[in-house]
């Protein structure tokens, strides 16, 4: 069977595709612009084998599509703009990316007569969620350009289910941390800046409060999901460790052996969702849970920045 993962070059596509090619015996194509977070590097250790076949091209070409979608029978949708700070100063590209290369990567799947559509998204679509859990039937309320422009495309995909009869799924997933994350990340961000001996800029009181899924994780729930999900669903992958981001600062702080004089608080973010939060029983009741434990996976992500400073260095010059 043949799979194109788009974004593949990506921090979670890339998870995405070395898992695949380790656990399962599929042909993989990775389609990817290599735009400022698509890295190449990512995926160099995978690079030689037979059975994956990399195509720079962009989503917003339909040609691009055409050629990397040849003989594919699944598409794993991961290729998007993921930046909410960069989204607020210019949303032009998160338009053209997640609802325009949305829209082709549909349209060529439909020509293309594809199995199945697997369409990568976020919890920030549900909006912020002050008490309990966002299920996939509670209504969107995304309030930034990132979120706005992911739910646009998410509900494209749905669309084209209902009208078309395409079959598609779509995964919603709370924040992800691990290996190969671009340093502009949270979690990236500080530990990088504290190797550098750089203070850590938390936005206003860092009350706001996030769910921490590791990638891999999500890289199963997103595979048990196109696996077995059923033709039109959502299913919500949720990692089950909401921390406030002070709380998170104070344990990366107490993570690299530094104290909060290294804590610089920053004027808060536009529209700054206070907090996120997922219902994921749905994706469980098809036999996925996830399996790292949030300290040792914090653990495990600040010792593979430690030890990959030159994969993350040049990515911070000039920043």
């Amino acid at each position: 069977m043949k799979i194109l993962v788009t974004g593949g070059c990506g921090f979670i596509g890339s998870n995405f595709v070395r898992m695949l090619l380790k656990e399962t015996q599929l042909e993989i194509i990775n389609l990817d612009a290599l735009t400022y977070a698509g890295n190449p590097e990512n995926l160099k250790s995978v690079e030689d084998n037979e059975r994956y076949t990399f195509v720079k091209g962009d989503i917003t070409n339909k040609e691009d599509i055409e050629n990397a979608m040849n003989g594919v029978d699944i598409v794993y949708h991961f290729a998007a703009e993921s930046h909410v700070d960069n989204s607020i100063n210019d949303s032009d590209p998160f338009i053209r990316t997640n609802v325009i290369g949305t829209k082709n990567m549909l349209d060529v799947g439909m020509q293309k007569g594809i199995k199945r559509f697997v369409h990568v998204s976020t919890d920030e679509v549900y909006g912020s969620v002050e008490q309990g859990k966002s299920t996939e039937e509670d209504k969107l309320e995304p309030r930034n350009p990132y979120s706005a422009s992911k739910a646009a495309s998410d509900l494209l995909a749905l669309s084209y289910a209902n009208t078309y009869g395409l079959d598609v799924v779509v995964t919603r997933s709370s924040n992800n941390y691990g290996p190969y994350q671009y340093p502009e990340k949270v979690i990236p961000l500080f530990v990088t800046n504290l190797m550098e001996e750089k203070k850590v800029p938390v936005y206003g009181a860092g009350k706001n409060i996030r769910d921490w899924l590791f990638v891999e994780d999500n890289c199963r729930g997103i595979l048990t999901a196109g696996e077995k999900g059923k033709k039109g669903n959502i299913y919500n992958v949720d990692g089950g460790n909401e921390l406030s981001n002070i709380e998170l600062t104070k344990r990366i702080l107490a993570m690299m052996g530094k104290g909060e004089e290294m804590i610089q608080h920053v004027e808060d973010r536009k529209g700054h969702d206070l907090r996120y939060s997922l219902n994921s029983s749905k994706l469980e009741a098809l036999g996925w849970k996830p399996k790292k434990n949030f300290e040792e996976g914090l653990k495990e992500t600040v010792e593979w920045y430690k030890n990959n400073e030159a994969w993350w260095k040049p990515l911070k010059v000039g920043k």
